[in-house]
């Protein structure tokens, strides 16, 4: 299973929160988020001041059991070293200045259509900041023809390694319906405490509005089937139809609580 990691600023005026200050007259928070796509739900997250770098949360969110899915804000090439002595299984987009250090290239057969430019192994970057270990790296054009670099540990084709690049888009489609459905743009308290505790508020709700929804929604007959937007919606609104609301009210929920 993939772990899409990736993070969402929340600003504010700076006079709100002046223990998280940012550049000019904002100050806010990040929200990092390890993301299950499969699931379509958070696995681990953080909270921090919104100036703090993605990369120093990337342990807290990274877990062995997957492969982990990121963008360059991730891509420390000392880090991938210890991944692969880790065990982690990692797909991270590199800059596009990044060092190739004695590359050797990969045999391979290139698919009709395929977006694969090349496929070789080697050290990546320059100096002290230059890998140890020899890591997979592809080049690829995105559709709309950008170069898109990418560091793996993955044996998996070329083909395979972008498809999975590709899902990191879902992270994205996450935090936007989260900040429109779940209020997070808005900051109700100004402490550390009190934001924070909102922040994790809001995940736990979206956590329980998907659960009921994917538990009732098979119940429900196809005329009168919703989307989990407007699921979401129309119970905010109390618009919700009978048939919803008879499903809701007599369906049992059980939760995975740990054996004390």
């Amino acid at each position: 299973d993939l772990l899409i990691l990736d993070s969402t600023k929340i600003t504010v005026g700076a006079g709100r929160l002046p223990w998280a200050p940012l550049k000019g007259e904002r100050a806010g928070v990040k929200l990092h988020v390890a993301y299950k796509p499969t699931q379509g739900q958070p696995h681990r997250i953080e909270e921090t001041t919104g100036n703090r770098p993605d990369l120093l949360s990337s342990n807290a969110l990274r877990d062995t059991d997957y492969i982990i899915v990121a963008d360059r804000a991730y891509a420390k090439f000392i880090q991938f070293d210890a991944y692969v002595q880790d065990r982690q299984s990692f797909v991270i987009r590199i800059r596009d200045n990044a060092t190739f250090h004695q590359s050797r290239p990969r045999k391979r057969q290139k698919a009709v259509g395929s977006p694969i430019l090349e496929d070789f192994t080697c050290q990546i970057g320059r100096g002290a900041k230059r890998s140890k270990q020899r890591h997979r790296v592809i080049k690829l054009q995105d559709p709309k023809g950008n170069p898109v670099i990418l560091a793996t540990n993955l044996t998996r084709s070329a083909e395979q390694i972008a498809e999975l690049y590709r899902a990191r888009w879902q992270i994205e489609t996450f935090f936007r319906w989260v900040k429109q459905h779940v209020n997070v743009p808005v900051l109700f308290g100004t402490s550390p405490n009190a934001v924070y505790s909102q922040l994790y508020i809001a995940m736990a709700v979206y956590v329980l509005l998907k659960m009921f929804f994917e538990h009732v929604s098979p119940r429900i007959h196809e005329s009168a089937s919703l989307s989990l937007t407007l699921f979401v919606r129309a119970l905010r609104h109390h618009h919700l139809s009978p048939e919803w609301r008879v499903a809701l009210s007599s369906y049992s929920f059980t939760f995975p609580f740990p054996d004390s």
